[in-house]
């Protein structure tokens, strides 16, 4: 059998197609629609017709504005579930560990996962104060300052898709004017500082970790606390000043050229 022949019959036509359409959709801003699919890989409607309505009903593509269809972030929750996941949390654990020794406070390492936000690591306050999470939980999109930092260094198309993820239900995405503009200010300014909503006294310091192509691809977040009856503690602006060196670090280590802070 020669070398064609027996690539032909291992193949798996069902999987090529789909493969293809992902590929395709990775490429495009905006999103195609079924008709533009067809024409530039070169099938027919039928032929990518049911194929389509599975990669929407399994999550991967989403149907945006009537006719067209985008990528959603699924593949970049799978890509970043397991293995690599795990490698960032071994690499951010010691530095977590640094800075809640040197800032006296918890602290916690938050990412986007398949409409999620979760808490992947996290490290107690080394003194009888602070504000743990557990790892595992998950936290809101819209009101926490780890949710804010994920959404402020992603593009306005990501933002939409995630929270469209987030809240689920099948309706058109949107987001406020005004939080959108909040967003933005956070992403020049580099961190998000914010009073918790969830508990009164505590403020939300968080800063991104950035992967190779500038997107957050966590949050690094301290639910700060004032320590009174220790005056050696940073205060709130020294101590973000660690979340942003961290962050940094971690950012080097995931690839970015991002300076540290």
């Amino acid at each position: 059998m020669s070398e064609t022949a027996e690539k032909e019959r291992y193949r798996a036509p069902a999987l090529d197609k789909g493969l293809d359409i992902l590929e395709l959709l990775a490429g495009v801003d905006g999103g195609l629609t079924q008709a533009e699919i067809a024409k530039r890989l070169g099938r027919s409607h039928n032929e990518l017709y049911r194929m389509i309505d599975t990669l929407v009903r399994r999550g991967y593509v989403a149907r945006n504005d009537g006719d067209r269809f985008a990528l959603t972030l699924k593949l970049f929750g799978l890509a970043h579930l397991h293995v690599p996941v795990r490698r960032m949390v071994s690499y951010a654990t010691p530095m977590m560990r640094e800075l809640a020794q040197a800032s006296h406070q918890a602290n916690q390492l938050v990412v986007f996962d398949r409409g999620s936000v979760v808490v992947i690591a996290q490290q107690e306050a080394p003194s009888y104060w602070g504000i743990s999470i557990r790892v595992g939980s998950h936290v809101s999109l819209f009101d926490t300052g780890s949710g804010h930092v994920l959404l402020a260094f992603r593009s306005p198309e990501e933002r939409l898709m995630m929270v469209a993820e987030y809240v689920g239900g099948g309706e058109e995405p949107k987001i406020d004017p005004k939080f959108s503009a909040r967003l933005d200010e956070i992403r020049t300014r580099g961190y998000e500082m914010m009073p918790s909503v969830q508990i009164p006294g505590v403020f939300n310091l968080s800063a991104p970790v950035l992967g190779p192509d500038g997107k957050g691809l966590a949050a690094l977040t301290v639910p700060y606390i004032q320590i009174v009856n220790m005056p050696s503690a940073p205060d709130i602006s020294a101590t973000l000043g660690m979340i942003q060196e961290t962050a940094a670090r971690l950012s080097q280590l995931a690839g970015s050229d991002v300076g540290e802070a």
